[in-house]
């Protein structure tokens, strides 16, 4: 299994949200498997969003899928976001 962590900033969580909801079926078109959203204890609009693929190559066509940065964009994200791979040991 392999998992993409996104962490960003958002100008507005209710908003971002919304949008990311919305995004669910492109989410799953790429490859996501499931998906997990965190704010942060102390700021909830810093914002860490989980994605399982089955594999690496999914996840960084994911990543590269112009939608992601549209959405993202229309999500009010601010500045560029937090980015890792990982693979489940």
């Amino acid at each position: 299994m392999t998992t993409l962590f996104v962490r960003h900033t958002v100008s507005d969580y209710k908003a971002w949200r919304k949008v990311y909801d919305g995004f669910a079926p492109v989410q799953k078109s790429g490859g996501v498997k499931a998906e997990t959203v965190y704010q942060a204890a102390d700021n909830p609009n810093d914002v860490t969003v989980t994605h399982d693929f089955a594999s690496v190559a999914e996840a960084q066509a994911f990543i590269k899928n112009p939608k992601l940065k549209e959405a993202m964009g229309n999500a009010g994200v601010v500045g560029a976001p937090t980015m890792w791979i990982t693979n489940k040991a």
